[in-house]
């Protein structure tokens, strides 16, 4: 076994140890006031958000758009809180919670820090799914040079989720497989590269080949935002969230037998091969919402895992899945708000503002597992 390895499972039995370490009572309530404490912040972002944008308004006139009566404030301000930017801040905590989810999934499934929909491929492939649907589907006669959330409805969005799916799964099990056979950390991450680029060429393919329409509509789709959903699709990408997350959710135990390896939480009678395929529809899920919904963002999945369990300073998937949602919520509404312009109708790409956030937890999860090899 190389260096890398062998320190991936010694990192892997300090986790699980940690995860299986009975949590004194002071312990516990400092990591449920830190959770409480992120759902406050959240909360925060959420009222900052609905008021940050080309219409500067205020904390408190958002509140009584929210939830004072019908007269409390001007009809337009009513409006604009709640049917053009509440969306935008409901989708960008659905996209924060799903990714984190995603990236703990995957970095537990493959006992890789790196592992994300990003790094290993799973958004690429993601995105040829929606490519598919995008730029091959037939459209109907009425389409007239729709923007990618026009085509999208007029597409459907199922297809467009369901691609985005299957197209994640499959990468995914191919890159399990593939981690299977090679156990060193910088060889997986590297074929995950390779996958990206593969993948990433099949898109440029169908790109090339669409017309020109389409063409303006994916990559506006590529640059992410959280514009895209509006209350007729927020509901279809909920439910997807809430299905990948509560999947999350029903297999905290085996995550946690899982950070001992794969003999170990057999011994546990854990079953290995169904609680990873488990985690990996549910990442896929996620993953492929998020690419269908709000585009190809990266960073976060490697972020938000990371930052809870620095936060809740434990290796239990019991509080690491509630703790991603809350951090993966802040961190995305925050992206959100670097990405609007106060003043102007234009809107940064989130991709930018995520890996202004993402790529330094990166950085320095790359030079611990340089020390620690």
């Amino acid at each position: 076994m190389s260096r890398a390895g062998a320190g991936d499972v010694g990192e892997a039995h300090d986790d699980a140890s940690r995860a299986r370490r009975f949590d004194a009572p002071g312990t516990r309530v400092r990591r449920g006031a830190r959770l409480a404490l992120l759902a406050i912040i959240a909360l925060v972002l959420g009222v900052l958000s609905l008021g940050w944008s080309s219409v500067a308004i205020p904390p408190p006139d958002v509140v009584a758009a929210l939830v004072g009566p019908a007269d409390a404030v001007d009809a337009s301000v009513r409006t604009i809180v709640r049917d053009i930017r509440l969306p935008r801040t409901l989708t960008a905590a659905l996209v924060g919670a799903a990714l984190g989810i995603a990236g703990l999934l995957m970095q537990t499934v493959f006992r890789n820090a790196l592992a994300s929909p990003f790094t290993l491929g799973v958004s690429s492939g993601a995105s040829l799914g929606v490519a598919l649907v995008v730029l091959t589907a037939p459209l109907p006669d009425y389409a007239d040079a729709p923007s990618f959330v026009m085509l999208v409805d007029q597409l459907g969005h199922l297809g467009t989720v369901v691609g985005a799916a299957l197209g994640a799964f499959g990468v995914l099990a191919v890159m399990l497989t593939l981690a299977a056979r090679v156990r060193d950390v910088t060889i997986v991450l590297l074929l995950g590269v390779v996958m990206s680029s593969l993948v990433g060429a099949l898109v440029t393919v169908l790109v090339f080949f669409a017309d020109a329409r389409r063409t303006r509509a994916f990559v506006e789709w590529g640059l992410g935002s959280f514009t895209q959903v509006h209350w007729g699709t927020l509901p279809t990408f909920a439910l997807a969230v809430l299905v990948g997350v509560v999947g999350a959710g029903a297999l905290v135990k085996p995550l946690n037998a899982l950070l001992l390896g794969e003999a170990h939480a057999e011994s546990l009678g854990v079953r290995v091969r169904a609680s990873r395929l488990g985690a990996l529809a549910a990442a896929s899920v996620l993953a492929g919402a998020v690419v269908a919904f709000a585009g190809p963002i990266g960073f976060l999945g490697i972020a938000v895992p990371h930052l809870a369990r620095g936060l809740l300073r434990t290796a239990d998937h019991r509080l690491l899945v509630p703790g991603s949602v809350a951090v993966g919520a802040v961190l995305a509404l925050a992206c959100g708000l670097l990405a609007e312009l106060p003043g102007s109708s234009l809107n940064l790409p989130v991709n930018a503002a995520a890996a202004l956030f993402g790529a330094p937890v990166a950085i320095v999860v790359l030079l611990r597992m340089r020390h620690a090899s």
